[in-house]
């Protein structure tokens, strides 16, 4: 592996302990806990898809006049990652993107799916993503604007080696490990009501760890080479991406802490 991957790695390696270790999990201990949590993390699922597509837009040519972009490599890599998340297969063989998978699991354990629709909608009638996220047109809680907003002053930077050091080290990567235990707990108490969920987060282990993970890596490698002081700012959104999870896991767990009367 590079050794400024490694270097990143290292420099964030507390934040992501404190990720690892957060108190937000042993809250998770009921149905309705979980539903909660997934109403609000349904928002960084759909977030993750912003990176994505933000880096797809800069990496390759998405204009009606094609023209080949400049960087072979990165196309490709970005190109096959975007196959998988916006056009795997679900649980019952069927084309989905994994946003769509999740909401499936959050309708199937009855998860209130209003908000993040609502946001959607939005979006859906022409509004742009600022906007929406500015002006707060989908009336959607602070912590989860707060999100939003971080991810929209990385795409806003413009450099394609900071939005990919955003997207490896400060997203989806964490979750499926953390939480598939706690989900299998919990399937086994209200049976065949969390399959679609498990199934996303085993689907998610599949991918990053055997493809997407080492693909990221490799990009961010490539859009960075030798000039070290993109090295710096990948590492710099990689903490503030970190950062930006952090505070929304702080608010969750704050929303599941039981009312003293």
């Amino acid at each position: 592996m590079d050794f400024n991957i490694i270097g990143i790695q290292r420099k964030i390696a507390p934040m992501r302990e404190a990720l690892l270790q957060h108190s937000l999990y042993t809250r998770l201990d009921s149905l309705d806990a979980l539903r909660r949590f997934m109403e609000n993390h349904v928002f960084a699922v759909w977030d993750f898809m912003v990176l994505l597509k933000a880096l797809q837009n800069r990496l390759t040519s998405t204009s009606e006049a094609w023209t080949p972009s400049k960087d072979p490599v990165a196309r490709r890599l970005i190109n096959e990652i975007v196959l998988c998340e916006e056009s795997d297969l679900d649980i019952n063989g069927k084309p989905s993107s994994h946003y769509e998978m999740y909401l499936a699991g959050m309708k199937q354990c009855g998860a209130d799916t209003r908000a993040i629709t609502r946001f959607l909608e939005c979006l859906t009638k022409g509004y742009a993503l600022k906007s929406v996220v500015k002006h707060n047109l989908a009336e959607t809680e602070p912590h989860i604007r707060h999100f939003l907003d971080t991810t929209l002053s990385i795409i806003a930077s413009n450099k394609a080696h900071v939005i990919a050091a955003a997207f490896t080290f400060g997203r989806e990567d964490l979750i499926p490990d953390l939480f598939t235990q706690i989900i299998r707990d919990l399937d086994k108490k209200v049976p065949h009501q969390l399959t679609a969920f498990v199934y996303y987060l085993e689907r998610h282990i599949e991918v990053d760890a055997g493809e997407h993970g080492p693909m990221a890596y490799e990009m961010i490698a490539h859009l960075c080479g030798n000039d070290e002081k993109k090295w710096q700012e990948a590492t710099a959104a990689a903490e503030k991406a970190l950062q930006a999870r952090l505070k929304l896991w702080d608010a969750i767990e704050h929303q599941l802490q039981p009312v003293v009367h």
